[in-house]
Formats: structure tokens, sequence, C-alpha cells
């Protein structure tokens, strides 16, 4: 297969996503309905399925990627998408288990263009609501009834611990100014890479795909996972906040240890020296100094080292598709949903 048919065939990528929403949500609903009420009260608010008092609301849900990731999977190594649908409810679970504990460890107060969870619900309640939503997680895995449930779960219980490294990496990189590009790249491939990666493995295991197929899908997902972070974190500098749903410049405003900004930090550049002194200081940024910070990070090369990187990922993870010997359409859909989350709109 050449990279000419990888990209020949299929539906384009929003529809993948609205197709793949639409699945993942009539499966998603009842096993919320699972959870204790004060855990799927704030669970449904994060969702956007109701607003605080529990009126429905239908806010934005996010692109749910990582489900129409693992649907397919399935549907490239010839299984069907239904059949992968409770692997697809246990990454998207865990993903939202992350971003509520996300937005608290890095005290964000919007997402998805509205309040987080933890300041509408508070701190607490909300670290709670997302230790329900990995639990029933694990849950939906274990009950799926599916013969390749016992690798699966062994998948996933991996790629959740190394989200968690990841995730505290990170925070450790917050008391750190000796950061390494090296070992930010690390921690993004288990913070982000990990469960992309694992989604793709495990609707691959579900389609009835061969050891070979299930693990080029698994290295496929990680590289378009890096290759994510990578491009967020552009977002998370550049981005607008009409798209991001975040204040612009919030990643600086944080002092965030993100990919360009360490790439930028250790580039021994004039540029990446005057944004140390401004960067790692102790007084909080002033909006003049968010400007001048943005602009450092690019004259230093950390936007287009990442722009870069990511790219390459992108040829690396199509490598992978290739090499997993997906059917044409649904390689063309994975494909289109990699071009898609490495090139989004700033």
């Amino acid at each position: 297969m050449t990279a000419v048919e990888v990209t020949a065939e299929g539906r384009p990528a929003g529809e993948v996503l609205a197709w793949s929403r639409d699945m993942v949500e009539s499966a998603l609903r009842p096993v919320a309905d699972r959870l204790p009420p004060a855990m799927r009260r704030i669970a449904g608010y994060h969702f956007g399925w109701w607003d605080e008092h529990g009126r429905p609301a239908g806010a934005d849900a996010g692109k749910a990627i990582r489900p129409a990731l693992a649907l397919l999977a399935a549907e490239a190594v010839g299984g069907g998408a239904a059949a992968a649908l409770p692997a697809a409810v246990a990454v998207e679970l865990a993903h939202n288990f992350s971003l509520l504990h996300d937005d608290v460890m890095d005290g964000d107060r919007t997402r998805r263009h509205r309040p987080t969870a933890w300041a509408v619900f508070g701190v607490s309640p909300a670290i709670l609501a997302g230790d329900a939503l990995l639990t029933l997680a694990f849950d939906v895995l274990a009950s799926a009834g599916h013969p390749a449930t016992p690798q699966a779960t062994r998948i996933f219980s991996v790629a959740i611990q190394e989200l968690l490294e990841g995730q505290n990496t990170d925070l450790a990189f917050e008391q750190r100014q000796d950061v390494m590009l090296a070992e930010c790249l690390s921690m993004a491939a288990g913070k982000t890479g990990a469960l992309l990666g694992c989604a793709c493995a495990l609707g691959g295991l579900f389609g009835g795909g061969s050891p070979k197929q299930v693990e080029h899908l698994h290295a496929f997902g990680r590289d378009v996972g890096l290759a994510f972070q990578l491009v967020d974190d552009l977002l998370g500098i550049w981005g607008d906040p009409m798209v991001t749903g975040k204040p612009v410049y919030s990643d600086l405003r944080s002092r965030k240890k993100s990919l360009p900004v360490v790439a930028a930090l250790t580039s021994a550049t004039q540029a990446g020296r005057e944004l140390a002194g401004l960067y790692l200081g102790e007084r909080p940024l002033s909006d003049a100094d968010l400007i001048r910070a943005a602009e450092l990070v690019d004259a230093a090369g950390g936007y287009a080292w990442s722009q870069a990187q990511a790219a390459e990922l992108l040829t690396r993870a199509l490598a992978h598709l290739r090499s997993a010997g997906a059917m044409s359409a649904s390689a063309a859909e994975l494909a289109a949903l990699a071009r898609l989350v490495t090139r989004r709109d700033h």
C-alpha cells in the first residue's frame, strides 16, 4: 500500500468524528448512569450533557478523537466498529478522568468554553469524579466479554500508568529550571501518546487483528499522540480562544514547560537566553511580558521546531499504518484523523 492509497478513500475526518461521537455517546450515557448520583452529576456536567443544576445543556463535549481511533482501528483489521465499542468507551472515560485532574493540577478555570468542573463543584469533588470515571473505565473493559479482554486490560493499565507518570513529570517540571528537551518529549509521549496508542491497540485487539497489526496500530497511535501534544502546546501559546476554549497565552501565564518553550530555552540562542530571564523568574508575568515571551519562543525556534517534529511524527505514524496492512477505507480515515489532530488551526 502506498502513501497515496492511504489517503485515497474514506469519509472526511469531520464526518468520522460525528459518527464516532454519536456511537460512543449512545453507549457512554447508560454507562455513566451507573455512577453514584454525586459523581454522575459532575461527570455529566463535564461531558457537556447538562449544566451545574442538572438541566440539559448540550455543551461542547470535545472531538472524541480517542474513541474514534479505537473504532476505526477495529475496522482497519477487518472487524466491526461495534465490537470495539467497550474499548472506545473505556478510553473516552480514561481521557476525561485525566482532564478532570489536569484542570485541577493546572488551575485552569475554563474548558470547552465554560467553567471547569472543579471551578463549579470544588477541587475535591472534581478529583473524586475523575477517580470514578477511571474506575468505570476498567469496569467497562472487564465486563466486555471479549476474548481479548485480559490482554486489552493489561495494555490499558500500562497506558494509564504511563499517562500518570507523564502527568507527574509535567508537574515536576514546574519546580525545575533545567528541563531538557529529551525528557520533555518523553513526558509528552506518556502524558498524551500512551492513551492514543492504547486506543488504537485496543481497537485492533477487539477487531480481531494479528499481534503484528496491533503492534503497528499501537505505534501509529503513540506517534500521532506525541504530534498531537506538540500542536496542542503551540495552541497553548498562540491558539485562538474561540478554538481552544482557553485564554490566549494560557500556558505562558502559568510558566508551563511545554515543548516549544523547552525547545526555545535549550536553543543556546540570544532569544532563548532572554526568554529564560523572563520565564524563569518569580514575579507574575504582565500582558506585555506574555507577548514578549511568545515572540521569544518563536525567535528561538520553538515554534518551527514543534511544527517540524509534528510533521516528522505524522510521517512515521503513516508508515506504521501502512505496515499494519489496514483496510483501505479505514486506513484513509485513520490517516485523515491523524492529519486533523496534527494540523489544527491556531
